[in-house]
């Protein structure tokens, strides 16, 4: 078994490397506020940013999102997450 974020040829088809972080940023306190939290990304090795497209980042950060989906325990931040995995797959249908 792979470690590091490679995922398995057999079950994904390609082995892609996990290169996205992302994280929800923002107040905490008050639920009104939740319109200020934002998702931000980080690049894991900085130097898959010189040989990836447009549509690779995107599904990068479409896959980093869906993994914070997974241990994200805040309903407001669930809401959040899951705007932005809808605003990323809306992008990956309108690019070429």
């Amino acid at each position: 078994m792979r470690r590091g974020g490679w995922r398995d040829d057999e079950y994904y088809g390609t082995e892609t490397p996990s290169v996205v972080v992302a994280k929800v940023c923002g107040p905490k306190v008050k639920s009104s506020d939740k319109n200020k939290k934002k998702i931000t990304y980080s690049v894991a090795d900085e130097y898959h940013g010189l040989s990836l497209d447009k549509k690779d980042i995107t599904l990068s950060e479409l896959n980093a999102c869906e993994r914070l989906l997974e241990y994200t325990k805040d309903a407001s931040d669930e809401e959040i997450i899951e705007s932005e995995i809808a605003e990323l797959k809306m992008t990956l249908d309108l690019l070429p």
